[in-house]
């Protein structure tokens, strides 16, 4: 029996500085803008430190490779060339991903070296990097396998193993690997293992190979973090990319993760957001790895904004400053739903998920509520003069810090000029010019109101803006008028574009926008 060291109820909130962790390591992590511990990171990091075996049970982003990177990293002599700690992940995109966060931690800590080793890359290039001194080693149970059949691999002077996503290296069938790998390491060696659950298969490997492992569990209640608001949209099937596109326009997210639950419909909502002029790309399983990677380097580098993704596709993606999650599909399993949240709010910052609710899926989002016990609020799709007022403020606020800052005594000479040659006044060509900046105006979105009983019964209302500020959402009773108007509207507005969006990185040019079409 495991001796489980904390619980829910345990966790309090602890800065980096306030531990045992090297300053060098601590101008690492404050340089990747983390502030606070997560739960997994204040009860492993303290017990891996002081050289105990621990067992790890946490989900994908809670933060856990640099709850066993940071003590990983401190434990190493970079005077000695050898290899000292070895990583093990079930994928070559986890591999590749864990060791570019330990090069992160470590970048201060000089003299030490992260390789990764995978299937798909030349051995004997890995190997060619092996011979210039290589401390830590990142890699999937079959390529260290190889190295280790080649004598590649010297484990001497190992310290540290880490299995990472141990449930997923056995359902993946390593098992053998990871045992072979283990029986062939040093005796005197700390062990950490992670895993989101832990079947007896884990138990087994714990038993066999740890000495007096410590457990630490992370509940649900802890992955889903407060620091993440949580809303919920009422919407019909058709017009779920325009709302995508109001709350894009008006939350305006620095870094965004879309998720859907089909392949299809991540390479429908892609070409969607990047017709409308919104940096955006698709990540899925029937890419080639080439694809994969090109995506995620986009995205990691700002080139793009929004990356959409299914479940399986995006699981291990570590990449910092996300600030909005929305679930495009109703996630089909309610773990799904802690996976994707847990994207954003990450290490003290805060999030926004944004679940859209067509129909029935209502009763979904009652038992992840029910099951996560979290509350997800509803709020109302941001009408058009929302976005509208959000935008001028945005071109307002630039017009006055480039009045502020920059010199513009030319262009006030063509304004001028202007002004005096048409006839017309300062107030109106600034007006003019606001208009032309804040792009194409959106049309209405039509509002939806789903409605269950305690016995079981669904019923579904439609309305839009017209309506709801009259009244008429209450008795039922269409508005022919509002239905008439909407009619004539649609010949002057276009759907849903990105034009003004306020770009909070500085990066100017996202500033303008294509216009979308119908």
């Amino acid at each position: 029996m495991k001796n489980t060291i904390n619980s829910a109820t345990e966790i309090v909130e602890m800065r980096y500085e306030d531990s045992a962790i090297d300053k060098r390591i601590l101008r690492g992590i404050k340089e990747m803008g983390f502030e606070l511990m997560t739960p997994i990171q204040a009860q492993a990091i303290p017990l891996l430190l002081e050289g105990y075996d621990i067992i790890g049970q946490a989900q994908t982003g809670t933060g856990k490779t640099a709850a066993f990177g940071i003590p990983l990293i401190q434990n190493i002599n970079p005077e000695d060339k050898h290899i000292q700690a070895i990583v093990l992940c079930p994928t070559r995109e986890l591999a590749i991903q864990a060791a570019e966060e330990l090069r992160k931690l470590a970048k201060f800590t000089h003299g030490i070296k992260v390789l990764p080793i995978y299937g798909g890359q030349d051995i004997n290039t890995q190997i060619r990097s092996l011979k210039t001194g290589v401390q830590i080693i990142v890699g999937t149970p079959g390529r260290v396998m190889d190295h280790m059949r080649r004598h590649t691999l010297k484990m001497n002077n190992l310290k540290t193993m880490v299995l990472d996503e141990a449930d997923e290296m056995l359902n993946m069938g390593f098992r053998e690997d990871i045992e072979t790998i283990l029986k062939g390491i040093p005796k005197e060696h700390q062990t950490a293992l992670f895993s989101a659950t832990m079947p007896k298969a884990i138990m087994d490997i714990t038993d066999k190979y740890q000495r007096d492992a410590k457990l630490i569990k992370i509940t649900r209640k802890e992955i889903t973090v407060p620091l993440v608001k949580q809303y919920y949209y009422e919407v019909n099937g058709k017009s779920k990319a325009d709302v995508v596109c109001r709350l894009l326009d008006y939350y305006n997210p620095k870094r965004t993760m879309i998720f859907c639950n089909t392949k299809r419909m991540v390479d429908e909502l892609a070409e969607k957001l990047k017709g409308r002029g919104y940096f955006a790309d698709g990540l899925h399983g029937d890419m080639s790895q080439r694809q994969r990677d090109m995506v995620m380097n986009r995205f990691r580098n700002n080139k793009t904004d929004i990356l959409i993704a299914t479940d399986v596709a995006a699981r291990g993606i570590d990449v910092d400053d996300i600030e909005a999650v929305f679930n495009y599909d109703v996630p089909q399993d309610i773990e799904y739903y802690v996976h994707r949240i847990g994207r954003t709010g990450r290490a003290g910052r805060k999030g926004r998920s944004f679940t859209l609710v067509v129909g029935k899926e209502i009763y979904k989002l009652r038992e992840i509520e029910k099951s996560c016990k979290t509350k997800i609020k509803l709020r109302s799709i941001p009408s058009v003069n929302d976005v509208n007022e959000i935008k001028a403020q945005k071109c307002l606020n630039d017009a006055i810090d480039v009045l502020q800052n920059k010199d513009i005594s030319k262009a006030l000479k063509y304004v001028e000029q202007k002004i005096n040659d048409d006839d017309i006044t300062a107030l109106e060509l600034a007006a003019a010019f606001l208009r032309l900046n804040m792009g194409e105006e959106a049309k209405e979105i039509e509002k939806v109101e789903y409605k269950t009983s305690g016995k079981g019964r669904f019923s579904k209302r439609a309305y839009n803006n017209s309506d709801k500020s009259s009244g008429s959402r209450k008795n039922g009773k269409s508005n022919k008028l509002s239905a008439q108007n909407k009619s004539d509207k649609k010949k002057k507005n276009g759907s849903c574009s990105k034009s003004g969006k306020n770009d909070k990185s500085g990066r100017t040019d996202k500033k303008q926008r294509i216009p979308s079409s119908r």
